[in-house]
C-alpha cells in the first residue's frame, strides 16, 4: 500500500504578502516527484495573510465576536485550498476535504483539506485526517527554521529544540485558541496529537530542500514534537 504523507501548508508560505509563485512552483515540483515514487499526499492549507487581513478589517470595522473572526479565516485557507487543488488539478481529487470527520474518498494521488469550523486552526484538520487515515505523522510547513523557548524575532538568545517532548511544548504555549493566534502548532491540535501520541515535524518551508530531505528520509532542519 501506497505511504500517505500529510503536510499542513502554512498560509504564510502560500500567501505572505501576495501569493508566493516562486514557493508554490518548488512544492508542486517535489510533491509530484514523489508521487510518482508511489507516494500519497494530503495536503491542509492555513489561511496566512489573507485571513489576517480579513480579520483585522473586520475588528476594526465592527465588534465581532471570535466565530465570526475564525469563519473568516476558514474562508481564507478555503480559497487557497482551491488555489492548490488547481495547481495539482492532474493528480489531485476534484473535491476539497472541509470536513476531517467525514468519511474520505481518496482514489487518486492528493486530497486538498482546509478550515473546517470555528474553535481551532487547520492544524487540528490535520490530526483529524491524520487519525482518520492511520497516520501517526504530520509534516508541518510553516515560516520558523524550529520550535523555540521564546521569539526569536525579538530575542537573539531564543534557543531552538531540535526535539521536544508534547508536555513541554504544549508548556510552551497558551493552552487556548484564539482566532489568528501565531504559535508552531495549535494548543487544541497539540492536545489531541499528545493524546493520540503523533509526532510532528515543524520546518520552514520557504527552504523546499528541507522538504526534499525529509521526505527522502535524510537529515534536515527542524523540529520533532513526540510522545517521549
Amino acid at each position: 500500500m501506497s505511504e500517505t504523507v500529510i503536510i499542513s501548508v502554512g498560509g504564510s508560505l502560500i500567501c505572505p504578502d501576495s501569493i508566493d509563485i516562486a514557493f508554490l512552483k518548488k512544492f508542486k515540483e517535489i510533491i509530484i516527484k514523489h508521487v510518482e515514487k508511489g507516494k500519497r499526499f494530503v495536503l491542509i492549507t492555513g489561511g496566512g495573510k489573507i485571513a489576517r487581513n480579513y480579520q483585522f478589517a473586520a475588528r476594526d470595522i465592527g465588534m465581532l465576536d471570535n466565530e465570526d473572526v475564525d469563519w473568516l479565516g476558514i474562508h481564507a485557507t478555503r480559497i487557497n485550498a482551491h488555489l492548490v487543488r488547481t495547481i495539482f488539478k492532474q493528480y489531485a481529487e476534484a473535491h476539497i476535504c472541509h470536513d476531517p470527520t467525514q468519511k474520505i474518498v481518496f482514489n487518486k494521488k492528493i486530497l486538498v483539506a482546509s478550515g473546517w469550523k470555528p474553535g481551532f486552526s487547520t492544524d487540528y484538520d490535520a490530526v483529524l485526517l491524520a487519525k482518520q487515515l492511520k497516520v501517526n505523522k504530520i509534516i508541518n510547513l510553516t515560516n520558523i527554521d524550529y520550535v523555540y523557548d521564546k521569539d526569536p524575532s525579538k530575542h537573539s538568545d531564543a534557543k531552538p529544540y531540535k526535539n521536544i517532548s508534547w508536555k513541554d511544548f504544549r508548556n510552551m504555549f497558551s493552552n487556548k485558541w484564539s482566532p489568528g493566534l501565531n504559535a508552531p502548532f495549535d494548543p487544541v491540535a497539540s492536545k489531541e496529537a499528545e493524546k493520540l501520541k503523533m509526532k510532528v515535524y515543524i520546518l520552514n518551508g520557504a527552504n523546499p530542500e528541507n522538504l526534499e530531505n525529509l521526505l527522502e528520509e535524510k537529515d534536515f532542519e527542524g523540529t520533532i514534537i513526540s510522545w517521549d
